[in-house]
């Protein structure tokens, strides 16, 4: 399964109003905190791959998944490929990942507001230490990649966004560019 994904930088307030003149369909708030780590045989950073536990919360209820992200496929939007699964115990798991050799490299803190609109998730995300964002995403097969990225853009554009001001850094990345200019 592949994950198209444009994100771009936005002011939560006016892209809110926007999804309420088109009536989208706010789906759930979450608060997730994700835990990024280091493989002992390659560094995630050179190989533009990420693995990371994910704690979120919705309300009272919380789950945890573990998720690998490939590398960027491509040089118009943050299209990967992606495995996710649920994790029923967060410490074997975090256990597991520490005697293979893997170390935490950053935890990323974020609020998210999850929309429903013409078939896709668009995200408002308020990242800790970075600054608001909004996500236009859809999961598709390899085969329609870039129909589904297309479509994104048109979303955002929607939304009176401009898809050329997209970030394909992840949130970890700015995060990590962050406190490397602060140091």
């Amino acid at each position: 399964m592949y994950e198209v994904e444009v994100k771009v930088p936005a002011d939560h307030e006016r892209v809110r109003e926007r999804l309420e003149r088109v009536e989208a369909n706010l789906r759930r708030s979450v608060t997730q905190v994700d835990v990024y780590y280091d493989a002992p045989h390659r560094t995630f950073a050179e190989t533009d791959e990420a693995l990371r536990i994910r704690r979120e919360r919705d309300g009272g209820d919380e789950q945890v998944k573990v998720t690998y992200k490939g590398p960027l496929v491509d040089e118009d939007s943050k299209t990967r490929e992606e495995f996710e699964t649920s994790v029923g115990d967060e410490s074997a798991i975090e256990g597991i990942l520490d005697r293979l050799g893997f170390t935490e490299a950053a935890t990323v803190r974020k609020d998210r507001r999850m929309y429903a609109l013409d078939g896709y998730t668009v995200t408002l995300d308020d990242v800790e230490g970075v600054g608001q964002y909004v996500e236009v995403e859809q999961e598709t097969s390899e085969g329609d990649v870039d129909a589904v990225r297309r479509g994104a853009f048109e979303v955002v554009e929607h939304l009176g966004l401009d898809p050329d001001d997209q970030v394909r850094t992840s949130y970890l990345g700015l995060l990590l560019d962050k406190s490397n200019d602060s140091a």
